[in-house]
């Protein structure tokens, strides 16, 4: 039996298990190209879906533990699945490692164009190799490459059998509807899946133990604590003005009387989708516009940049990262403590710019919106402060990350400024799910 590829699927000229289908048009055996590490089980095929190609390649990488472990686990599940760790666990350094460990052709797939340059700076330092690039305006292929996601989807009909392993970063990403055609249309018998947060709100994580292997190796913040920093999670209520508590309360009631007409229920995650459907009626978007500004009130109170304040000069010295879950407060906060803001609109070379200054010392506090939630290598800091954010997990997570890798002597802290009264509690409850916490309200 003889088989090879051909634009995201593996063709044959014989059935095999069931696992092939019959396609009129070319009057041959037709299977997804994931299926390859399934077929190739079978005794006598011919093989010309990959080139058999071993690198050379070493590295003098020292794992912890814990990386041994994960390594060990996914090894025994035939090399596929994906490993849960935090942010600052060290999960690029593993990937690394696996790669020395297979030496067969590999892309690294990122959902970010700085993810993908970190992951090319970091094998070139490591493995002393040339490494290509698919994304970003690059389009250079080598034994080891790195890509973004969009890029992967795109050239997965002609790449599919080009790498024999697939390392996944963010491997969350991959579950959506596009980027599974990734995991479908490349014939690599090896996955890697890297991750801080592998479950998703949609449960379209589930998909991915069909296709990459499904979760092999879990740990969280509480059972590194020899290789991350001390750390404490301070949530500090801060009321609101009379001014602003009396407008919030006024477009809250209207936004929970509309939700109690309709009978639309809100289970965590806002139901926007029900709210956004009936919102064309005039009543609707009062509804809507009353949620935005109580929100907006929540996020930006007036007091919570006056304990900025406090908290700034508390830890004057030490690097400090603010969160907001909008652009306006970052710019605000820029604008009123003299520090740059790193946002969405922020170019790439200005990105750039201020992470090596946060980096090198010469500023000290960064203030930010989303864009540093994911997919940046942020340099080390020991103090977060969250202005306002969602109820994922997977964000705070992320943010708490950004304190966590380890030196000398350093005590971390993320303060949670939270309006006093508002849906902002519920909120922080939420997203702390499963991260255990120093302290709880801070007087």
């Amino acid at each position: 039996m003889e088989i090879y590829f051909k634009a995201g699927s593996i063709i044959s000229d014989e059935n095999y298990s069931g696992i092939f289908s019959y396609d009129e048009r070319i009057k041959k055996y037709r299977a997804l190209a994931y299926r390859y590490v399934d077929i190739i089980k079978k005794p006598g095929i011919i093989d010309n879906v990959f080139k058999d190609k071993k690198l050379e390649i070493s590295s003098e990488i020292n794992l912890r533990p814990y990386q041994k472990k994960s390594l060990e686990m996914w090894q025994r599940n035939n090399y596929s699945g994906t490993i849960v760790l935090p942010t600052a666990a060290g999960k690029t350094i593993l990937g690394i490692y696996a790669i020395t460990m297979l030496k067969v052709p590999t892309i690294i797939l990122a959902p970010t164009i700085e993810l993908i340059i970190q992951w090319r700076e970091k094998l070139r330092d490591l493995l002393n190799v040339e490494v290509g690039q698919i994304g970003g305006g690059e389009k250079e292929i080598r034994d080891i490459s790195v890509s973004t996601y969009d890029s992967a989807y795109l050239m997965a009909e002609s790449l599919g059998n080009r790498f024999k392993f697939i390392i996944a970063d963010e491997v969350h990403h991959m579950a959506s509807e596009s980027y599974l055609q990734i995991a479908k249309y490349y014939a690599s018998p090896y996955r890697l899946g890297l991750t801080a947060t592998y479950e998703r709100d949609d449960k379209l994580h589930e998909v991915l133990e069909k296709y990459m292997g499904g979760k092999v190796f879990e740990l969280g913040y509480e059972e590194l604590n020899d290789f991350i920093s001390n750390y404490k999670i301070v949530r500090i209520p801060i009321d609101l003005t009379d001014e602003d508590e009396i407008e919030y309360e006024k477009n809250h009631t209207i936004f929970l009387s509309y939700l109690r007409k309709r009978d639309i229920k809100i289970n965590g995650n806002m139901n926007f989708e029900d709210l956004i459907r009936s919102s064309w009626s005039a009543e609707g978007k009062e509804a809507l516009m009353a949620w935005r500004k109580s929100r907006e009130i929540a996020f930006n109170a007036e007091r919570k940049v006056e304990y900025l304040k406090y908290l700034l000069s508390k830890h004057a010295g030490e690097k400090i990262i603010i969160f907001s879950e909008d652009t306006s407060t970052a710019y605000l906060i820029s604008r009123e403590f003299l520090v740059p803001a790193l946002t969405y609109m922020t170019s790439g070379k200005e990105r750039k710019k201020y992470l090596e200054m946060f980096k090198s010392g010469e500023i000290t506090v960064l203030a930010t919106s989303r864009i540093l939630d994911e997919g940046v290598d942020v340099p080390d800091a020991s103090i977060a402060i969250i202005m306002s954010g969602s109820g994922s997990t997977r964000q705070f997570r992320q943010r708490l990350g950004r304190i966590l890798r380890p030196s000398e002597g350093k005590a971390s802290y993320l303060y949670e400024l939270v309006s006093s009264g508002t849906t902002e509690y519920g909120t922080s409850r939420r997203r702390r799910k499963g991260v255990p916490v120093g302290l709880n309200d801070s007087a």
